[in-house]
């Protein structure tokens, strides 16, 4: 009779670690391009979307300086001018269609001896307003517009350098609306900020029905 004899091994038992595989460059490649399909494709909806973000900020900041002059208006009870330029926003700043700053100052009433140069108490800055960025071009019945001024109960007047000494105060007593929008379009979301002639100030999506509560 055959008998085996089986003799353990005379050092530990080990382990054999699998063999772990890596990636070939092949499969890289083939990753990269996918990535790089994915990128291609969401792009210009991101751009889209940073766009209509920078679009939304600087019809915020417009909105919010145009209810600050009415409020101003309303609060010391006389003319409040809200106007745009492209200088650093103070006193003698020129208004300008189109400035990518604003600023809020008091207008001179008839009874003030002598007339003096009328602070500028609010002021703010559209960083986005600029070459090949975001425009605020405002409108109304009389052309373009550079300034509106507000009266002591909140309401459009209008209002002359000649009459009331305030270089940057050559108002219209007509409903505004500005366009804020993107240099050469780009932006599926435009907006306005419409001030009426009852100093109603509301920011609106033209894109949207007038029946809708964000709507023009």
């Amino acid at each position: 009779m055959l008998t085996t004899t089986m003799q353990a091994p005379a050092g530990p038992l080990r382990a054999v670690a699998p063999r772990v595989r890596g990636v070939t460059l092949i499969e890289l490649i083939v990753t990269l391009a996918i990535f790089g399909i994915l990128f291609a494709l969401g792009l210009p909806t991101f751009n889209n979307w940073i766009r209509n973000n920078q679009i939304r900020g600087v019809a915020e900041s417009l909105q919010n300086g145009l209810r600050t002059a009415q409020q101003e208006a309303v609060r010391r009870s006389r003319t409040v001018v809200f106007f745009q330029t492209y200088a650093t926003p103070m006193v003698g700043a020129p208004a300008a269609y189109g400035g990518r700053n604003w600023a809020v100052q008091y207008v001179p009433t008839a009874i003030d001896t002598p007339v003096l140069p009328e602070p500028v108490v609010h002021a703010g800055s559209m960083s986005d307003v600029g070459t090949n960025r975001v425009l605020v071009l405002g409108t109304n019945g009389g052309g373009n517009v550079t300034a509106i001024c507000f009266n002591a109960n909140g309401r459009l007047i209008t209002s002359t350098p000649a009459a009331n000494g305030v270089v940057n105060a050559n108002c219209n007593a007509s409903a505004t609306t500005f366009n804020i929008g993107y240099v050469g379009g780009g932006v599926d979301r435009p907006l306005q900020v419409r001030v009426e002639l009852g100093g109603r100030v509301r920011m609106c999506d033209p894109g949207r029905p007038a029946t809708a509560p964000d709507g023009c």
